[in-house]
């Protein structure tokens, strides 16, 4: 009999290679996105009662302003209008494959109100348990949420790009000060998102050799623990 440390369980694939492709894209453009909208930000604060200024070593803008002594937000705007058509095409070749092969709905759907309440404690007790190819009931509301989240981004982001050409999208949102404030949440919670990830990435390591190869070690169905 194996020793029962030993991992004898299948390499078996649970990403396929369209959403490796665009979750890396995707992360690459949320970084330039984000980096570049905190240094506009810096130049013109949605919330300067709150949050005057973000440090410049964290943002991304021109750096032959930088050492001029300039805010940068020329080189901002720049890497951010780059960005923005990365993200836009990137984001809607993802959703067209996970709509299309159906794999939202078996990866996303459904959350059960019971099954989300009991994931969460054992998510906040730091028992939940991590299991390749499949998605508890936190990751899926998750997961759905940072997807709302950059949609509404995208939408908001257009609206103060082109305030009159999509006057339209503009006024359901609130007016263009009221597209930037949304645009500024969105902003903030891709980033908590983007936090909660990384902590259980580090917590998890295998999931990051997942998503990079697309293979992981599925182990037989067993009974769920309780936490």
């Amino acid at each position: 009999m194996a020793p029962a440390s030993l991992d004898i369980s299948p390499r078996t694939r649970i990403t396929p290679l369209v959403p490796r492709i665009c979750h890396w894209l995707n992360a690459l453009a949320l970084v330039i996105m984000i980096g570049s909208g905190w240094r506009i930000y810096d130049s013109w604060p949605v919330l300067p009662d709150l949050l005057r200024y973000i440090p410049r070593t964290i943002t991304l803008g021109g750096s032959f302003e930088a050492l001029k002594g300039e805010s940068g937000l020329a080189g901002a705007l720049m890497w951010h209008l780059a960005g923005m058509w990365l993200l836009v095409i990137n984001f809607l070749v993802y959703l067209a494959h996970g709509l299309l092969t159906g794999r939202f709905r078996r990866r996303l759907l459904p959350i059960r109100p019971r099954a989300l309440g009991r994931d969460l404690v054992a998510a906040l007790r730091f028992g939940l348990a991590y299991q390749a190819g499949t998605y508890n009931a936190v990751q899926r509301l998750l997961y759905i949420g940072v997807l709302g989240l950059i949609a509404l981004a995208i939408l908001s982001g257009l609206a103060i790009w082109k305030p009159v050409q999509l006057q339209a999208l503009t006024w359901l949102l609130g007016g263009f000060q009221s597209a930037r404030f949304i645009h500024f949440l969105c902003m903030a919670g891709i980033v908590a998102f983007i936090a909660i990830h990384l902590v259980r990435v580090a917590l998890v390591p295998r999931s990051l050799a997942a998503m990079v190869t697309g293979h992981a070690r599925v182990p037989p169905p067993v009974a769920r623990e309780r936490p």
